[in-house]
């Protein structure tokens, strides 16, 4: 499950002085992962994928490849509570994301290809379900000591993906166009980046960077807290019925950590700018405390979750408080979850367990609210998906989750999840009302 990989694959591999082989640790954004430690043929015998891993080109240079192959099936019964244009909808995703990257001394370069089919969405396939073939990921990287310097088509994964992600989860993830410098200060690593989304087109090798949309700031990480700034720009925005240009600057404070069985992630986002000669003022404060019990059987994790994302509070006041995601991951609340991060409270607790044998699974409740009365209900890409209408109704509705992943070998997962969400008042009082069920069925092989 996309959800549930994207915690448990977010760490750099780090093998280096291993005694036996190990099942590697791989990220999402593949470029990430350190095969340095395979040079010796010896090391790279112990298992089939390692002579993939490292491919030695004389004395200062090598090569790692790798590839993910990944079968997704997505089930809606009653699609936006039977309010969507296909509310019984049942479709395939597939993909294919090969890579190479090349080190040559003190530089590289990370080339990862895409091929991305959808079949049987009822509508037309949108650019998050299919890209065809195209290039996903393309840059050159030099290492300058402290400083290393990155340019051309990368994915890029901030914190917990809150506002920058790599939308993992669907079937085509999100890459950006630009540079990005990281530099190395004592324990603190601080990015810089430059970019633009790159907008995926309905046939092959015609994905582009946008012309609307542009990204650029600064994401210091520190043990256990992160700050940043993040500027944002979008001459197409629409808010309120309106359609016009968009400037948006976010201030972002993130503390995390683990104190032995206890760990936490809170994270706070201001937001300012202008939109069509109106001030921007949102916000939100996203808070996940949990505890786990390894002396328990099958080592159970608890965790509450609470969102607080700002909606608009009045038409015509002269201020936007949409909160505004900006790219955010793709799978924010759960494994299908039909609302996203605009104008909402969430309660999520969750509780998820190991019986063994590579298996896990989760068990999760959901409750939602509007913020702003005045305000809708946005999906995740923050496309408003019930408008207000008269309703002073809050409470949006409640989900019930349930995941299960088997971690067949080192390098096939298989995953399911299944969800209900029950609408609530707002829901009723807006628009179709029925209960949404969502079956998701993945096989995931990569190395």
């Amino acid at each position: 499950m996309a959800g549930l990989l994207a915690g448990s694959l977010a760490a750099p591999a780090s093998a280096r002085h291993r005694e036996a082989w190990e099942a590697p640790t791989l990220t999402i954004t593949r470029y990430d992962e350190d095969w340095s430690d395979l040079v010796e043929a010896e090391r790279r015998a112990r298992h089939w994928t390692g002579p993939l891993k490292y491919i030695p080109l004389g004395d200062d240079g090598w090569v790692t490849t790798g590839i993910e192959l990944r079968a997704r099936s997505e089930n809606y019964q009653n699609n936006l509570w039977g309010g969507a244009d296909a509310p019984n909808d049942s479709y395939l995703w597939l993909r294919a994301l090969p890579y190479a990257d090349l080190h040559v001394g003190k530089v590289r370069a990370f080339v990862q290809p895409i091929l991305a089919y959808a079949f049987g969405i009822s509508q037309s396939a949108s650019p998050v379900d299919q890209t065809r073939a195209d290039l996903l990921q393309g840059f050159g990287e030099a290492d300058l000591g402290p400083v290393t310097v990155r340019a051309g088509r990368q994915m890029l994964s901030l914190g917990t993906e809150r506002l920058v992600g790599t939308r993992y989860g669907p079937n085509v993830p999100l890459a950006f166009d630009g540079a990005r410098a990281d530099i190395a200060i004592g324990q603190t690593k601080l990015s810089l980046l430059a970019a633009r989304p790159v907008q995926p087109g309905a046939g092959s090798f015609d994905d582009a960077s946008s012309k609307t949309r542009a990204l650029w700031g600064a994401y210091a990480a520190l043990p256990e807290l992160d700050i940043y700034y993040l500027g944002y720009r979008n001459r197409l925005a629409h808010f309120g019925g309106l359609t016009g240009r968009e400037v948006r600057h976010s201030l972002g404070l993130r503390s995390h950590g683990v104190r032995d069985d206890w760990h936490w992630n809170v994270e706070g986002v201001a937001q300012f700018g202008h939109f069509e000669g109106q001030r921007i003022a949102a916000w939100t404060l996203g808070t996940e405390f949990g505890r786990s019990f390894p002396a328990l059987a099958f080592a159970p994790d608890a965790m509450l979750r609470i969102n607080i994302v700002s909606g608009d509070g009045k038409r015509g006041d002269g201020k936007v408080g949409t909160f505004n995601a900006l790219f955010p991951k793709g799978k924010y609340f759960g494994e299908l979850s039909p609302v996203g991060p605009t104008n909402i409270i969430s309660v999520n607790p969750r509780v998820s367990a190991s019986p063994g044998g590579g298996v896990s699974f989760s068990l999760a409740a959901m409750a939602y609210w509007r913020y702003s009365v005045a305000d809708g209900v946005y999906d995740i890409p923050g496309n408003l998906i019930r408008e207000a209408g008269d309703s002073r109704a809050r409470f949006i509705g409640k989900e019930a989750e349930a995941t299960v992943a088997w971690q067949a070998t080192p390098e096939w997962e298989l995953s399911a999840s299944l969800s209900a969400f029950s609408p609530g008042a707002f829901i009723r009082e807006t628009g179709p009302a029925k209960t949404t069920a969502m079956l998701g069925l993945e096989s995931n092989f990569r190395f």
